[in-house]
């Protein structure tokens, strides 16, 4: 992908993200924020964030239509736009409802607002999957059904909005893998890949000037065994960061701060 289509395709990412049509129709969890989630600064750490958008999402599988008939997800792409910080000891509220649909894969929007005032708004591209036959299936009629009446968008396309790059001026340094951080699959869970976004950030501080948006995209699985380097260089006002597997990106992210705020 060129550069000029990257930036194109970012641009499809509005900020701030589509709001719900009727959010009294999202499914709502909620939950205190604990100290596990948060860092040094008390701050909800984005890897916390991540596990949430997990966590909701398996819950949701619970009280729809067929929900145990589709228990395969693969995530391609994660937004999270950090609006205004969220604390420990605060409680959120977590609102999940799909923005656009095709009969494989979904855009799933997350928002969650916190007791104080906190806001993080998130967006979701999620693969359907035959865990047996890895790869791509159908969700069933009765399985679509609330989520074809929740949006007019019937026919989502992938189209990436972040592409590999061999920086130079990057700086590079190990990502050592834990046995905890791997599934029954043998593949690093989600939420691990933005424990290294965690990592950037720690040496480029700055990069969280409020509201903030980090966007994550999978190219290719990072598994059990695998050396795994964080790369990341600053570029066309963003701080980038690419997680490597001999030599060859895996995961994709891109750390800005939009210039259109929501209220």
């Amino acid at each position: 992908m060129s550069a000029a289509a990257a930036v194109d395709r970012l641009a499809d990412i509005v900020f701030p993200l589509p709001s719900c049509l009727d959010l009294s129709r999202a499914f709502h969890e909620e939950w205190p924020v604990r100290l596990g989630d948060t860092d040094g600064d008390l701050r909800l750490r984005l890897d916390a964030v991540a596990r949430y958008l997990q966590d909701i999402g398996y819950d949701h599988l619970t009280v729809v239509d067929e929900g145990d008939l589709h228990p395969g997800w693969i995530v391609r792409r994660t937004v999270i736009d950090v609006v205004r910080p969220i604390e420990f000891g605060d409680r959120v509220h977590l609102r999940r409802w799909p923005s656009a649909v095709s009969n494989r894969w979904c855009n799933m929007r997350i928002r969650v607002d916190s007791e104080n005032g906190g806001l993080i708004e998130s967006e979701m591209f999620l693969i359907h999957v035959d865990i047996e036959a890895g790869r791509p299936a159908r969700m069933s009629d009765r399985f679509m059904a609330p989520m074809l009446a929740a949006t007019t968008e019937h026919r989502l396309r992938w189209r990436a909005a972040l592409r590999e790059c061999a920086a130079a001026d990057a700086e590079v340094w190990p990502f050592p893998l834990r046995v905890t951080d791997v599934d029954r699959y043998g593949h690093v869970n989600n939420a691990v890949h933005w424990e290294a976004v965690e990592e950037v950030l720690a040496r480029f501080p700055d990069a969280q000037t409020l509201p903030y948006r980090v966007i994550v995209e999978h190219v290719g699985p990072v598994m059990a065994g695998d050396d795994v380097t964080i790369r990341a260089w600053r570029r066309d006002a963003a701080l980038h960061m690419q997680l490597e597997v001999d030599g060859s990106a895996r995961t994709l992210a891109r750390i800005e701060s939009p210039t259109v705020a929501t209220d």
